[in-house]
């Protein structure tokens, strides 16, 4: 992905994409809640922190360099994501973005929480 396309998607609102999340996951019948989880575990943000940046409408870009505290363990998020393996991404806000489209790919898909989560 060129530098360009990597600025238009770090301008992108996670309030514009986190709906996209929500009914990706609610539509193979996880919940909301689990969604949050996840998305906490990742940046280390709690709920509330969380639902401020989506009234916000904070740009992902802020959103990640905001976070708490990435997750030691999302190094250990591996596969691929549009044809593109997230370990091999040298971007790191997009590696970041990535990680998360990731596990929200992963609870589409049913896969167990703490499987998910990585501890």
């Amino acid at each position: 992905m060129s530098a360009r396309s990597n600025e238009h998607v770090f301008k992108m609102t996670f309030a514009s994409i986190y709906p996209h999340y929500v009914a990706k996951t609610e539509k193979k019948g996880r919940i909301k809640s689990e969604l949050d989880a996840v998305i906490c575990w990742l940046t280390g943000y709690n709920e509330a922190q969380l639902a401020s940046h989506i009234k916000t409408g904070v740009s992902l870009e802020t959103f990640f360099n905001d976070a708490p505290q990435i997750n030691p363990h999302a190094t250990k998020i591996t596969g691929s994501i549009c044809g593109v393996k997230v370990q091999e991404i040298a971007d790191p806000m997009m590696q970041k973005i990535r990680w998360m489209d990731k596990l929200v790919d992963e609870l589409a898909k049913g896969k167990a929480m703490e499987k998910i989560l990585r501890n």
